[in-house]
């Protein structure tokens, strides 16, 4: 975090201008530059022609994302960087197909200003009214993010006795399919939407887990949890919701697990002033542009809807990029 002294006229205009570069950026990726150039190097004349934009505009924006250091110009013809190749060249093993997520985030972000007079997102569907195109690039970026981080998360958590888990609102699965690999006893079921469930179920089919991460298609905010859980874990859940509907869900969750279950929340747990981890302080933004009441917590207030709920809070443990709050159904 900057230090206010630290902050300069300098700052104040790298402020106002950096979205230009992450536009340059995003246009580029929702335009299929980076899969286009591929490990060749291509004049703007064949590229525009690829991607039939006019000629002048796909050459200047080409020379910006240059600027950005994601390719190179050689002689006028413009190539991948390494990263770029990695990372953003459709058909390779790394490719970031979630980062479509962000291009559709532009328009929400874009809603600022409104959100924060309204307190709420402004002209936004419900996750459930939500088509496929919303739908495939958010559950991309999420796995992206899990299938990176799921490994060594849950090696922070003890399974002694966690037979069966339940991953409430667990996308593409890549955390059950990491439970299902922490242990040759457990059992993984994924609970999401109808229309999430169709992709959870490629994603385990493509791992080959077939035999041990189930789906059950539902709605954790209107529908009752299956029962009979030694762990429920809520990843990237609460963020989605109001505290009230997450006073719900943390019941729901008590009533799914077997006596002395633990309730696994995986999610940006903020400091109590609020500023503090920094990533959370914009996530919190993002949760209003793009919902009707999410936002970022702190373990305080968790504590507090777990003994609504009949929790026992049991501890907190840090993992790289969110925090882990553990409870056990008294």
């Amino acid at each position: 975090m900057m230090n206010n002294a630290e902050f300069t006229i300098k700052d104040i205009n790298f402020l106002s201008r950096s979205f230009q570069q992450s536009r340059v950026f995003l246009t580029s990726f929702e335009l299929g530059i980076f899969t286009i150039l591929g490990d060749a190097d291509k004049a703007s004349e064949e590229i525009a022609k690829e991607i039939n934009t006019d000629l002048r505009a796909t050459d200047r924006l080409l020379n910006a994302l240059c600027v950005t250091g994601a390719i190179e110009k050689v002689n006028n013809r413009f190539k991948n960087s390494d990263a770029a190749k990695k990372y953003l060249v459709k058909g390779m093993p790394d490719y970031q197909a979630g980062m479509m997520h962000s291009v559709n985030l532009w328009d929400s972000w874009s809603n600022l200003t409104m959100s924060v007079k309204s307190g709420s997102a402004v002209n936004q569907n419900s996750v459930e009214e939500r088509d496929e195109k919303w739908f495939k690039p958010f559950i991309a970026a999420m796995h992206n993010r899990a299938f990176a981080e799921a490994p060594s998360l849950i090696a922070e958590i003890d399974l002694t006795n966690v037979e069966k888990v339940l991953d409430v609102g667990g996308g593409s699965g890549a955390y059950s399919m990491a439970f299902a690999r922490a242990g040759e006893h457990i059992r993984a079921t994924v609970f999401d939407l109808p229309n999430v469930i169709t992709l959870t179920e490629q994603y385990v089919r493509d791992a080959g887990l077939e035999a041990k991460v189930n789906t059950i298609p539902g709605d954790f905010n209107t529908d009752e949890l299956p029962t009979g859980y030694d762990l429920v874990f809520l990843s990237a859940i609460i963020h989605m919701n109001s505290p009230e509907q997450n006073i719900v869900l943390i019941k729901k969750a008590g009533r799914a697990l077997n006596r002395g279950g633990r309730v696994v929340i995986s999610d940006f747990i903020m400091d109590d002033d609020r500023i503090s981890p920094a990533f959370g302080a914009f996530f919190a933004l993002n949760m209003l542009v793009n919902t009707k009441s999410g936002d970022t917590y702190t373990e305080s207030e968790i504590k507090v809807w777990f003994k609504e709920a009949g929790i026992a809070f049991v501890e907190r443990r840090e993992t790289p990029s969110t925090g882990l709050i553990i409870g056990c159904k008294i």
